[in-house]
């Protein structure tokens, strides 16, 4: 199977869901966020960093209670500043 490349605004909004999720995260460990994830520390330090710009629901959803964040503010946090809201259709 081949994947589509990503657009340059796919890649924007996965930088800005790693930004929010560095945010939230604070001073505890990705280790620690990870785990209350159910996930790698690696696959949250790909997200984090912007490697992995399109994380599946379910890993997004994980990381949100994990953090105690919203979906509905998470998407609208990374959604584009022109108004793009592809994360929340």
């Amino acid at each position: 199977m081949v994947r589509t490349p990503l657009t340059p605004s796919e890649r924007a909004r996965g930088e800005r869901l790693g930004a929010l999720l560095r945010q939230a995260r604070g001073p505890r460990s990705m280790v620690e966020v990870a785990a209350a994830a159910g996930l790698s520390a690696e696959t949250l330090r790909k997200i984090e960093t912007g490697r992995a710009p399109t994380p599946a629901f379910f890993t997004v959803a994980a990381l949100a209670a994990a953090l105690d964040l919203s979906l509905t503010d998470l998407a609208a946090a990374c959604a584009e500043p022109d108004g793009d809201r592809a994360l929340t259709a």
